[in-house]
């Protein structure tokens, strides 16, 4: 990895001193193998104890590294005969989120999802994966055509929310959102939203109402960023780590409150240390949650997405007496 996160430094900065070891020992002909395989295996002791005790914000910290695969990583290893579309025959296209046909194990399937891109440029002409207006609109067009063709739609979730500016606002952001919010519980196809990396306010929201939801294990999904929770709160944008504790935003939080249905693992490290191992883990993952809706009747798909929803926000009141 060209990135190391603050909390891998410690053996990240051992892996580089055995590296170099290794290169010594090769020059100068020197049997130094017995501290070479001591040296491995604690790097080894100490990559398992830090990544089997993430804390919520280190989490949030591997969901947004920058070497984190993306939507298109995955359609690459996971689909094939992929057909991207484009526009959302109103305003304009918005690159932001990617959307298009393919084909899943012989079956068609829409695709649509955030796209934050690669390097300087490529995450600037994505805009980092926060999309205008136009994007939802484009998904929701998508959705439709979907609907109209029975193709299940499979959303992949990765922003860290919806474009905040001036112009977003003033083509209509958050009815745009909103609209999203409502036509997609009256669609009569299986919806699997899967939320790879961030899963930020709204902006995620907007294309995630399925009736599965994944997480892979070290995304993050929250109405807010722990940073903008921090400075609402505290009104200090530094008590990020300690919102991202209280916000409850990863995925075995969420799993245990009932609002996500499967946590997809991860390669050790996160899903950047290994992206085929990672796409193999995710097409089992969708392949399974499709099998489940194979004979399932159009009002049964509608209904039980209704269901789910519905159950989201239950709590049990106690009357203390006087």
């Amino acid at each position: 990895m060209s990135h190391s996160l603050s909390f891998e430094k410690s053996f990240v900065e051992l892996k580089r001193r055995i590296s170099e070891l290794k290169h010594y020992s090769r020059e100068h002909s020197l049997d130094i193998e017995a501290e070479l395989l001591r040296l491995e295996s604690k790097v080894e002791y100490l990559q398992k104890n830090i990544y089997h005790h993430l804390s919520p914000w280190q989490k949030v910290q591997i969901a947004r590294h920058p070497e984190r695969p993306t939507m298109m990583d995955y359609v690459d290893r996971i689909f094939t005969d992929f057909m991207e579309l484009h526009g959302d025959r109103l305003y304009g296209d918005d690159p932001s989120i990617v959307g298009g046909i393919a084909m899943f194990d012989g079956q068609p399937v829409t695709l649509i999802g955030h796209e934050k891109g690669k390097g300087t440029k490529g995450k600037i002409a994505r805009n980092f994966g926060m999309p205008h207006p136009e994007g939802y609109r484009k998904a929701l067009r998508l959705m439709k055509q979907a609907n109209k063709f029975g193709r299940p739609i499979l959303c992949f979730i990765d922003t860290p929310g919806a474009f905040p500016g001036i112009e977003a606002e003033e083509r209509g952001q958050c009815e745009a959102i909103a609209r999203n919010l409502k036509e997609m519980f009256s669609l009569s196809v299986p919806i699997i939203t899967i939320v790879i990396g961030e899963g930020g306010s709204g902006g995620a929201l907007a294309i995630g109402v399925g009736n599965k939801i994944m997480m892979l294990e070290n995304a993050y999904y929250s109405v807010i960023s722990p940073e903008g929770a921090a400075a609402i709160l505290w009104r200090d944008a530094g008590k990020a780590e300690q919102a991202a504790e209280a916000l409850n935003i990863t995925a075995h939080q969420l799993h245990r409150l009932g609002l996500v249905d499967i946590v997809v693992p991860e390669p050790s490290g996160g899903a950047h240390h290994d992206i085929d191992l990672q796409a193999y883990f995710l097409k089992n993952a969708i392949s399974n949650a499709l099998r489940l809706f194979k004979y399932k009747s159009v009002e049964e798909i509608i209904r039980e997405r209704y269901e789910k929803y519905n159950k989201i926000g239950i709590y049990a009141s106690v009357l203390q007496s006087g």
